[in-house]
């Protein structure tokens, strides 16, 4: 999968609220499906598709003890997301620094 196609996954699974809701919940220590799903008003199957999306994204990974399944975050997505955002952040003020020096010497 190349960089831009990991970088789709996870804006993607980022974009929800209950995935970034169980992606704050993953920052605390790992956690079993089921107790993630405990506080959604929606069903368990419902939250499985979720975490569906955050596995393919990379964002948790699953491991699984008899029937059952523990989830835990993987930072190294986030890690290239945020290296993502610096760089256009980054770019962004080079630009509106030169635009400041620029309208400074007009003055």
């Amino acid at each position: 999968m190349s960089a831009a196609d990991r970088l789709d996954h996870t804006m993607l699974a980022l974009a929800d609220p209950t995935r970034r809701a169980i992606l704050s919940r993953l920052a605390k220590g790992e956690a079993r499906v089921t107790d993630l799903a405990a506080p959604f008003e929606i069903s368990l199957n419902s939250v499985s598709k979720h975490i569906r999306i955050l596995e393919r994204a990379h964002l948790v990974t699953r491991r699984r003890l008899g029937r059952e399944h523990f989830l835990s975050r993987n930072a190294r997505a986030l890690d290239e997301a945020a290296a993502w955002i610096d760089g256009l952040r980054h770019h962004w003020n080079q630009r509106l620094d030169r635009l400041e020096r620029a309208l400074e010497r007009r003055s």
